[in-house]
C-alpha cells in the first residue's frame, strides 16, 4: 500500500472526512469504502491527473464544495520515474516538475484561504532526496529541492504575516512501497520503512504544527551531516549503489 492510501486509513480511524485522488478511479474507490469501514465521516473521491493543469484546482474545489472546507491538505503525489541514470530526457523533467511539483504549488494556492478560516494545517511530503544530491533520481531529487525550497520559505512568509495556517515539510527516507523496492532493487540492499508509520509521522506533523518532520530518524541526522565532510559524503553517496557503466 502507498504512503497516501496510509494516510487515509489512519484519518479514518479518526473519524475524520476526507477527500482523496489519483488517477485510477476504481481504486479511489476502494479505498473510499474501507474509509468508511474504519470509520470515516465522509469519504470521497475524485479522480484526477496532476500533469493535467486544470485538474490540481479541480480536486481542492470538489474537496471544499463538499465538505464544506478544508482543515489539512496533505501534498503527497507524485510521478512515476526511472531509478536510473539520467538519460538526458528535458521533457520528462519538465513533466515530473509539474505532477510532483507545480501542482503542490497550485493547490496551495488554491487551498489556503480556507486554510486560513479554519487555522488548518498543510504537510507537504518532501524527501532525504530533497536534501542529499544523489544519482540515479535526478528529475526525482530536482522536484523534492522545490518542494523544500518553497514550502520552507512559504512558512516563513505566512509566520511573517501573521497567518493562522501551519506549513509542515515531511521528510522521509526508503518506503517499502511496493514501486519504489522495486525501483532500488538491483542498485541496493536497503531496507524500507513501514508505509504505515510514515504516514502516521506525516499526520502527527500536521496535527502538531510542525515545521518539518523526519522518519525514519536517520533522516534529521544524515541532514545535519550532508554539509559536514563533503569528500566523504560524496564518497559514501556514490559507493551506496550497485552501479556498473
Amino acid at each position: 500500500m502507498g504512503i497516501g492510501e496510509q494516510i487515509a486509513y489512519h484519518l479514518a480511524k479518526a473519524g475524520a472526512q476526507i477527500v482523496i485522488t489519483a488517477r485510477r478511479g476504481h481504486v479511489l474507490e476502494k479505498v473510499v469504502q474501507k474509509c468508511l469501514d474504519l470509520g470515516a465521516q465522509k469519504a470521497l473521491f475524485i479522480p484526477a491527473d496532476m500533469s493535467v493543469v486544470a485538474d490540481p484546482d479541480r480536486v481542492v474545489t470538489f474537496a471544499v464544495d463538499q465538505l464544506g472546507g478544508l482543515d489539512y491538505l496533505v501534498l503527497n503525489h507524485i510521478g512515476p520515474s526511472p531509478f536510473a541514470m539520467w538519460d538526458g530526457d528535458v521533457e520528462h523533467v519538465r513533466w515530473l516538475m509539474q505532477v510532483n511539483f507545480i501542482s503542490f504549488v497550485q493547490m496551495t494556492q488554491k487551498a489556503l484561504p480556507f486554510l486560513e478560516q479554519s487555522k488548518g494545517s498543510l504537510m507537504a511530503v518532501s524527501s532525504m532526496l530533497g536534501k542529499v544530491c544523489s544519482p540515479l533520481a535526478l528529475p526525482y531529487t530536482a522536484t523534492k529541492f522545490a518542494i523544500n525550497g518553497f514550502f520552507g520559505s512559504l512558512r516563513h512568509e505566512l509566520a511573517m504575516k501573521k497567518s493562522n495556517v501551519s506549513i509542515s515539510v515531511c521528510t522521509l527516507g526508503l518506503i517499502d512501497t511496493e514501486s519504489a523496492m522495486e525501483k532500488i532493487k538491483p542498485y541496493s540492499d536497503m531496507p524500507g520503512h513501514p508505509a504505515s508509520e510514515a504516514a502516521w509521522s506525516i499526520i502527527q506533523a500536521g496535527a502538531k504544527r510542525q515545521a518539518e518532520s523526519h522518519y525514519p530518524s536517520y533522516t534529521y541526522y544524515a541532514g545535519l551531516f550532508i554539509d559536514f565532510v563533503p569528500s566523504l559524503r560524496d564518497y559514501m553517496i556514490q559507493n551506496l549503489y550497485h552501479y556498473e557503466p
